[in-house]
């Protein structure tokens, strides 16, 4: 759930390694390898005060748990898009994390499922309960991402009591009494950043640029969780649909590049990296030397 309180945007990756994505009739949904479509993103809901999300697709129709079944004799149920005049329980999603992944639970305790095989299966998204331990892993997400929720501003934290305006002797009432924190300032921030969600995912901004400086890309952003320099080029191959690309790190000081190559900064902090790509106009640059100098 934290990864969704924390996220605006998102994109589902199964085990498959292919995205769920929204078919534009704006009613069924699959997977697909590419996912960089529009469609692959889904903005996230919270249902006040509880554990369940929805999922809306760039149609602005609901992820939902339907319950036609999605084959004859089959216990897979299928899941569409849907814009229902109420909302209701087919609409909600319980995100339930293991290890690394996600699952996706209705309220009538299936899970998000994505399917392989030969076709109807092929590529296919239903809500089941997997009955076998070979499909164990196909209700298993992994959630890039895409874009943040606006934060609300921390709360102050008083570290005085209040003057009462008339002294009382009498003991406080349940709903106007609090407990006021003595501690130090620097030992509040510390508590907030302890209960601050996602310790162990690190947000990476990035830009992409091809030979010439002013041709700068716009700055975009993902969640990573990968721990070494080898594992963020392959997330940034990814990212940027490009397969040779030098991962760099700009000096703050004079603004020079330098490859990113030995490993990762510490405690999971937020990076800013430059995607530099090996042509530009049908040219070709040596890596990293000569191309680095362009831009230096």
């Amino acid at each position: 759930m934290e990864v969704f309180e924390k996220a605006q945007v998102v994109r589902l990756r199964s085990r498959h390694d292919k995205y769920l994505l929204a078919d534009n009739d704006k009613e069924t949904v699959y997977q697909d390898r590419n996912g960089i479509y529009k469609n692959a993103k889904w903005s996230v809901e919270i249902v006040q005060g509880t554990n369940w999300i929805r999922l809306k697709s760039c149609y602005e129709r609901y992820l939902t748990a339907s319950n036609m079944p999605f084959l004859l004799g089959a216990t897979g149920k299928k899941v569409i898009q849907t814009l229902p005049t109420r909302l209701n329980s087919s609409l909600d999603w319980e995100p339930v994390r293991e290890g690394a992944y996600v699952r996706l639970k209705t309220r009538y305790g299936q899970f998000l499922r994505a399917n392989k095989g030969l076709p109807p299966w092929k590529n296919s998204i239903t809500h089941d309960i997997p009955q076998r331990t070979s499909t164990t892993n196909w209700i298993l997400w992994d959630v890039d991402l895409v874009q943040l929720r606006p934060q609300q501003p921390p709360k102050p934290i008083s570290l005085h009591p209040p003057v009462s305006e008339s002294p009382s002797h009498s003991p406080p009432d349940d709903a106007s009494f609090s407990i006021y924190l003595k501690s130090p300032l620097n030992q509040g921030e510390d508590f907030l950043e302890a209960a601050s969600p996602m310790k162990d995912v690190r947000i990476v901004f990035y830009n992409v640029e091809n030979g010439d400086a002013s041709n700068e890309s716009e700055e975009k952003f993902f969640s990573f969780q990968g721990s070494s320099v080898e594992d963020l080029k392959e997330k940034l191959k990814e990212e940027t649909g490009h397969d040779d690309i030098v991962v760099c790190c700009r000096n703050p000081f004079n603004a020079e590049l330098h490859p990113l190559r030995l490993q990762l900064p510490p405690n999971n902090s937020d990076m800013h990296v430059v995607v530099i790509t090996p042509s530009c106009n049908g040219q070709h640059f040596l890596f990293p030397l000569s191309f680095l100098h362009k831009f230096s």
